[in-house]
């Protein structure tokens, strides 16, 4: 057995307690039998939520009542709807407060749980079995991180499980490589474990019981799926229609979709600048099919300023939030957003630096090798500079171009580049505005030259 499965195996253990024997009335055997549901489960529910409490033999084993396993059922069945199991806890606790049954109370009253809301768990065993997976992703074990995620599920909720260990996870995961302590490589393969998880949840999710429909979508070049899927897999099992569109949704052939599926809403994700100003396009044809449009991601919990820049509806910060969102907002008929063109001096921009970016590309170039600068990423790093200028201009908001060295490394940090190298590339391509775009494009050349005067 190795490190990774006995630290599993002793977290197990510990959570789990003591093997039970026969028992007069049921076994925890026959419980499960009955239940459907996990040993460990079963006895992490009792621990945390006294639910169920069996009573106990002179030897100390528990024997379960027809009562018991009834309970278990119905809080079993409360998941199954999407709700967590601490707030079916509380459900049943809220009955039984008004002096009522639950097993008894109408399954048509259970059957709408209300805003889906997700329990931070208290502890550390989510916490451990977090660790011991994001260890398992760095160390390309996937038997070990598979097994963690087995436990995972058989002790918690579907929903805390991909929020609390997957989501956050992977969060720790994309840290440890913004730092340059892991590569690349492994923050895909954590990413590659997760999607497909949350993938398989998805194929299992009840049929719709709300009558709207969702398109959830992420912006065009934009690769970035976990969220949307999560997103996806949280509203289904709040029991939307929703239809996950995937990766890098071209604009030009939303209009095709959304005359086939005829959705409520449009959902789009985007995780960086250059993706999120590609929303402006898909606004602008969801609008003319009456369609609103939500948006969230990343980007937008980085950078306020720009959530009022997109035509449309923002989402809010988390998961939570967005199904909050969707269920409060989408019963009142929201219009589709107002478009607004940015000023004629960032058309003119945009323009201009369209039209010149290959000559000031080829400056660059010239400037690298007559310096004998290193040119293996240069390519690589004048697309990223020149879509993160394009956005700008095409938002009508200068002020997303930071004035800040470290700004441009957070930009480039894939490329491992040193602070020189970075400061050299930035006077280049000021010293090439300068040169080949004028006055009609100023707001970049300034942009620049705050740089380069740091």
């Amino acid at each position: 057995m190795n490190l990774l499965s006995e630290q599993l195996s002793e977290l197990m253990n510990t959570m789990n307690g003591q093997s039970a024997d026969s028992a007069s009335v049921f076994n925890i055997k026959a419980v499960v039998t009955q239940t459907g549901l996990n040993p460990a489960t079963i006895r992490a529910w009792e621990r945390r939520y006294g639910f169920p409490s069996p009573n106990r033999t002179a030897g100390g084993h528990r024997q379960y009542s027809q009562r018991d396993i009834d309970t278990l059922k119905w809080l079993s069945a409360r998941q199954e709807e999407g709700v967590s199991i601490s707030h079916a806890v509380d459900l049943w606790r809220t009955y039984v407060d008004r002096g009522e049954d639950p097993l008894q109370v109408s399954t048509a009253v259970l059957s709408d749980p209300g805003p889906l809301v997700i329990h931070a768990l208290e502890g550390e065993q989510i916490d451990q079995l977090r660790q011991i997976w994001v260890t398992a992703c760095l160390n390309f074990d996937r038997v070990a991180a598979e097994q963690v995620l087995a436990s995972a599920f058989a002790l918690f909720n579907p929903m805390t499980v991909c929020v609390e260990l997957l989501q956050k996870g992977l969060a720790e995961v994309g840290n440890f490589w913004y730092e340059g302590e892991v590569s690349v490589q492994r923050e895909h393969f954590a990413s590659a474990l997760s999607v497909q998880r949350l993938e398989i949840l998805i194929a299992a999710s009840p049929a719709p019981t709300r009558p709207e429909r969702i398109v959830v979508a992420t912006a065009p070049g934009d690769y970035h799926i976990f969220s949307p899927l999560l997103l996806t897999y949280m509203l289904r099992q709040s029991g939307w229609d929703v239809i996950y569109l995937g990766a890098n949704v071209p604009a030009n052939e939303l209009a095709s979709t959304i005359e086939h599926v005829q959705p409520d809403l449009i959902i789009v994700a985007a995780q960086l600048l250059h993706t999120a100003a590609t929303m402006k396009e898909m606004a602008i044809v969801s609008s003319t099919h009456g369609v609103p449009l939500a948006f969230g991601g990343l980007v937008f919990n980085q950078m306020p300023e720009l959530r009022g820049l997109i035509p449309g509806y923002f989402l809010g910060e988390s998961m939570v939030e967005a199904v909050q969102w969707v269920s409060e907002s989408l019963s009142q008929q929201l219009p589709p957003s107002q478009l607004q063109e940015p000023s004629e001096i960032y058309q003119r921009a945009l323009k201009q630096f369209r039209e010149r970016r290959a000559m000031i590309e080829s400056h660059i170039w010239g400037t690298f090798i007559a310096t004998n600068k290193p040119t293996g990423d240069l390519t690589a790093i004048n697309e990223d500079i020149a879509r993160t200028i394009e956005a700008a201009l095409k938002l009508g908001d200068a002020g997303l171009l930071q004035d800040d060295m470290a700004w441009i490394e957070h930009l480039l940090m894939g490329y491992r580049l040193p602070s020189s190298l970075i400061f050299d590339y930035v006077l280049a391509y000021y010293q090439a505005a300068r040169i080949h775009l004028g006055e009609s494009a100023s707001l970049v050349v300034d942009w620049l030259a705050h740089l380069v005067s740091e």
